[in-house]
């Protein structure tokens, strides 16, 4: 007789993984949520009034303006030129309003104002140096580099070149562009420069000696040839065709 078949046994069922019900986050009370309105609030008011204490109050006010970089003025003049009231919000300081009216002084070439906390405004300023002077019933009339007559002093300071020039504007931009080219050896022999117009400009050195410049174009070149003639004897040295220079 064949041995009886054996049964398997069924196989036990799987059994799903239960899923534990999802956690919702705990709720901040209302303690917490009341105390972190109030540090928001807090904080608001607090930028709210830091801001208005800067812009508004003299808190970050001016309490002193400095003035440096001054040779011939007085600082009093500067500061009165400037027009900073005391106590003036640092942060709402008018830069640009301030620059303007300082450069308004005659003798001020250019101006730096700096904020400086907590409540300092600093004034750096740049004179006009002169470079020749026009003589005048009135006085000597201050010239700088940039043609312009700034100031008239009573006694003209040693060592600069008398500027003679017409009313015409071409010829003091003419004859103050070629001066202040000239290399400095040159310049210091220079006792006046003159011009009728922007073309015609004439140096007067010293020893008696006469320059005709022409125009302010080629200055350099001009000079180079100049300072080669100079070695040669004469007392007219005509230059304003630099390539057909002549000695007479």
């Amino acid at each position: 007789m064949s041995a009886p078949t054996a049964r398997r046994r069924p196989a036990p069922a799987r059994r799903r993984p239960s899923r534990a019900p999802a956690r919702r986050p705990a709720l901040p009370s209302r303690a917490t949520v009341l105390r972190r309105r109030a540090v928001a609030l807090l904080t608001l008011l607090t930028v709210l009034g830091l801001g208005y204490a800067v812009w508004f109050t003299s808190l970050l006010g001016v309490r002193v303006v400095e003035v440096e970089g001054l040779v011939e003025l007085e600082p009093a003049a500067v500061r009165e030129a400037a027009d900073i009231g005391p106590g003036e919000p640092l942060a709402r300081l008018d830069v640009e309003a301030v620059t303007a009216r300082v450069r308004e002084l005659p003798r001020v070439a250019d101006v730096r104002v700096e904020r400086v906390l907590p409540g300092t405004v600093r004034l750096t300023v740049r004179e006009r140096v002169p470079v020749a002077v026009l003589k005048s019933a009135d006085g000597a009339h201050l010239v700088d580099s940039t043609g312009k007559d700034y100031a008239t002093v009573a006694q003209e300071p040693a060592g600069l070149p008398e500027l003679k020039v017409s009313g015409d504007r071409r010829a003091t931009d003419a004859a103050v562009s070629v001066l202040i080219q000239l290399p400095e050896g040159l310049r210091d022999e220079v006792l006046a420069v003159s011009a009728g117009t922007g073309a015609d400009v004439e140096l007067t050195l010293t020893a008696g000696r006469q320059v005709r410049w022409g125009s302010a174009a080629e200055t350099p070149r001009k000079a180079a040839v100049l300072e080669v003639l100079l070695s040669r004897p004469g007392t007219v040295f005509d230059v304003s065709s630099p390539e057909l220079a002549t000695v007479s």
